[in-house]
């Protein structure tokens, strides 16, 4: 099993930058690729970045790229989500996911995909 919890959420202005961090605790993790994905009030939840179990492979949804890291410390079992030019519509609940796979399988994008799921970190963007 893995148990995940996120933390370093919070309320900024446009354009200010936040770091999330993902503890994890749990033998299987370090078998895990690891997303981040996000959902604001009445949407979906979407797909934010992911990383792989080496660190080797990384992904982001379009609406992040260029703004959003993702990065992965596998002996201290965190991932981290570094948030920079924060825009209004970043707000949203921010969770972390683990997907238990092989290493080289690709990484995936879809919220049915990740077994373990966090609790979530509020991230308010005002304008």
């Amino acid at each position: 099993q893995v148990q995940l919890v996120e933390s370093g959420g919070g309320l900024v202005q446009a354009g200010a930058s936040l770091r999330l961090s993902c503890q994890a605790s749990g033998s299987l993790f370090s078998r895990c690729a690891t997303g981040w994905f996000r959902q604001a009030p009445g949407k979906d939840r979407e797909f934010v970045a992911a990383i792989s179990r080496n660190g080797g492979t990384i992904l982001y949804g379009d609406s992040v790229k260029g703004r959003f890291t993702i990065s992965r410390d596998s002996a201290k079992k965190t991932v981290f989500l570094q948030m920079n030019d924060l825009k209004a519509e970043d707000t949203a609940v921010y969770y972390c996911a683990a997907d238990h796979t092989i290493l080289t399988a690709p990484l995936r994008v879809d919220v049915g995909a990740y077994e373990f799921w966090g609790q979530g970190t509020q991230v308010s963007v005002s304008e």
